[in-house]
């Protein structure tokens, strides 16, 4: 059973664990997370450990989602650091396990993302994606904006420089999803 959570202590060790393969598993895929390949273990749990110090710092959200209790994917939403930002926070890093993908997991973490991100007062949503990636068409099908492209934004493993899409989301009253 899918279940989508907010991450606001730190997780069990069998949880910081899938964490960690989870990441790997996503840039083995394909995913443009910022690493040309997979980060190693210890990179990788530095990665997460990172993450949830800025969470403890009250700078950044974490949601994991689990389906029987493993987990299956994770969203970050990047809160606001400027006074003039106060109103919009930076969606980054969605992460689908490949033995969980096409089971609406990515939907089901974005929903569960904006829906706590307009109760927190939150009015914009922002995000890029590597044109052509699923997270692309994920968005599209979401009905987030489409600002445009960014042409050579991002280095994939084979050297070659890939386009970004940026896209942006308006998001309604607290209660409203």
């Amino acid at each position: 059973m899918l279940k989508v959570q907010e991450l606001k202590t730190t997780p069990s060790l069998e949880l910081f664990s899938e964490l960690v393969e989870l990441l790997q598993d996503a840039v083995n895929d394909g995913a443009s997370l910022g690493w040309l390949a997979a980060p190693a273990t210890k990179d990788a749990r530095n990665y997460w450990t990172g993450v949830l110090e800025a969470v403890g710092r009250g700078e950044r959200r974490l949601f994991v989602a689990t389906d029987d209790h493993v987990c299956a994917g994770a969203i970050q939403l990047l809160l606001p650091q400027k006074a003039n930002a106060s109103h919009r926070g930076e969606v980054q890093k969605l992460m689908v396990h490949s033995q969980f993908r096409r089971r609406g997991i990515g939907r089901a973490l974005v929903r569960a993302l904006e829906a706590a991100a307009a109760a927190d007062g939150l009015s914009l949503l922002v995000l890029d994606a590597r044109t052509g990636d699923a997270a692309e068409r994920l968005f599209e099908h979401l009905a987030w904006q489409r600002v445009g492209e960014i042409p050579d934004f991002v280095r994939s493993a084979s050297g070659r420089l890939d386009a970004t899409t940026v896209y942006y989301r308006r998001l309604a009253a607290a209660g409203e999803f």
